[in-house]
């Protein structure tokens, strides 16, 4: 089938929902403000490089650990429930701190954007897209990121912390229904 236009959209739309780097901007201005040094290019093309390698590996790699398609599935949605969850309330129940020069890998790279989310997302999406708009849709995801890292104090200062806040709570409840979506669809074969 080739290029598809709505094909790419739709993954774009699906995994940038799932990356949420516009509510994650409150994050990354928290970790800069401690002293972390946060690399623009190198945290978009790590992740670029994680989600395509992924894509291709990822089933393969599961096997490796006798762990299928469904069960990290919903392993991924109840991780993305938790970072819903914690987003939409405003509670922080992830309490994962790393070395401070590690800032543009943990957590920005993984889990935030190449996290447990978009990789389960990117497994059950390769049964519904073909694989070259996949690998457009996060190109233009990490590419995104990769300007909202660059420019985050003029994005913070453009929509201001009220708009970030908003949009956090919005996407923190997009979140928790992906995860609710991707629970339901692969419990049943586990259990099954």
């Amino acid at each position: 089938m080739g290029l598809n236009f709505q094909e790419i959209v739709s993954a774009f739309l699906v995994l940038f929902a799932i990356i949420d780097i516009t509510g994650s901007i409150p994050l990354i201005i928290s970790l800069r403000d401690k002293g972390n040094i946060i690399k623009p290019l190198k945290v978009s093309v790590v992740s670029a490089v994680v989600l395509i390698t992924f894509l291709f590996l990822g089933e393969g790699l599961l096997s490796i650990f006798s762990v299928d398609v469904h069960s990290f599935a919903v392993a991924g949605a109840i991780v993305l429930f938790v970072y819903g969850f914690e987003m939409t309330l405003g509670v922080e129940i992830v309490k994962d701190k790393g070395p401070k020069e590690v800032a543009s890998i943990v957590p920005l790279v993984f889990p935030l954007i190449a996290g447990a989310g978009s990789m389960t997302t990117l497994i059950s999406m390769r049964a519904e897209y073909e694989i070259i708009n996949i690998i457009i849709a996060i190109l233009m995801n990490t590419t995104f990121v990769y300007f909202i890292l660059k420019y985050v104090d003029k994005f913070e200062k453009l929509i201001g912390p009220s708009a970030i806040y908003v949009l956090q709570k919005v996407f923190g409840i997009i979140l928790i229904a992906i995860s609710v979506k991707l629970f339901a669809s692969n419990i049943s074969t586990l259990i099954n």
